[in-house]
């Protein structure tokens, strides 16, 4: 199966050469690998360089965005800029950060699974941060959740769901819409990948309240928006920014902001949540 990968990177001068390294040491390797450097005013491009010297299926595009971390548009802007540029060749295509440590045979693995299964859609391991000189799981989100950092996707399922939303929640609308269209969401927890830039680490303090109109345009309703910020807040452990959420919500319904999805898919996306929510509740009992 063709794999083409794409990465997003942005001032990585210190991490996107240990990411290249891991995946040009991968038992199964890649057939084309684009690195979108999107505004870098450090080595990030003197680094890539260095690759794409030795490595004849690494390229590099430029782009120029905002300078701003903010979650969602910046980085999938930029996906899609390095996804302009690939063929139709690939069966599957994968979004990596620019500050991840794969192990040797996550390529491999991933590859099975998809050929062992051809429900499945989504692919992706697991995000591990370093915590003194331990390793440890950065514990954000449930184990059926494939994090943004390291996604990807088999081409008909990426091409049922659209491609990737240019806006914050884009990581969890791409799954429910890959169930929408009855495809599988599949983690292998045995895939540990070093995550060296822990998620929101350098995001800008003007997006606090993204994530509320995320959960708006998502068309989660307030209940269940209500249910998801506490859960979120108490996994960041920032009970304080249950607020911010809720206000995020309220602003982008006076706002009428557009919705990412249509009325059908949020019909789908409501069922789903309270079915998930419900068997966790009977689960706990």
């Amino acid at each position: 199966m063709n794999i083409y990968i794409i990465i997003p990177a942005h001032n990585e001068e210190l991490l996107i050469g240990q990411t290249l390294a891991s995946l040009v040491d991968q038992t199964v390797l890649p057939k084309r690998v684009v690195v979108v450097n999107d505004n870098s005013t450090d080595s990030t491009e003197a680094i890539v360089q260095n690759f794409m010297d030795k490595y004849s299926y690494i390229s590099m595009i430029k782009t120029n965005s905002s300078s701003d971390h903010m979650p969602g548009s910046k980085v999938i802007n930029a996906f899609h800029q390095g996804f302009k540029t690939l063929d139709n060749g690939f069966d599957i295509i994968c979004k990596f950060d620019a500050d991840l440590i794969f192990p040797k045979n996550y390529l491999e693995t991933l590859v099975k699974n998809f050929k062992n299964n051809p429900k499945i859609g989504m692919f992706g391991g697991f995000c591990y941060i370093q915590k003194n000189t331990e390793w440890v799981l950065e514990n954000l989100t449930n184990k059926d959740h494939i994090r943004g950092a390291l996604k990807s996707y088999r081409k008909a399922c990426f091409e049922d769901i659209g491609g990737l939303k240019p806006a914050m929640g884009w990581d969890t609308i791409d799954e429910l819409l890959a169930q929408f269209h009855d495809w599988e969401i599949k983690t292998d927890e045995s895939l540990q990948v070093k995550h060296l830039k822990p998620t929101g680490n350098t995001y800008n303090p003007k997006a606090r309240y993204k994530q509320g109109e995320a959960f708006y345009r998502m068309r989660y309703g307030f209940l269940i928006t209500l249910i998801a910020s506490i859960k979120l807040a108490l996994l960041k452990k920032r009970p304080k920014l249950i607020i911010d959420y809720i206000n995020g919500f309220l602003k982008a319904k006076n706002a009428k902001k557009t919705f990412l999805v249509t009325p059908s898919e949020g019909i789908f996306i409501r069922k789903l949540r309270w079915k998930k929510m419900l068997r966790k509740i009977s689960k706990s009992k």
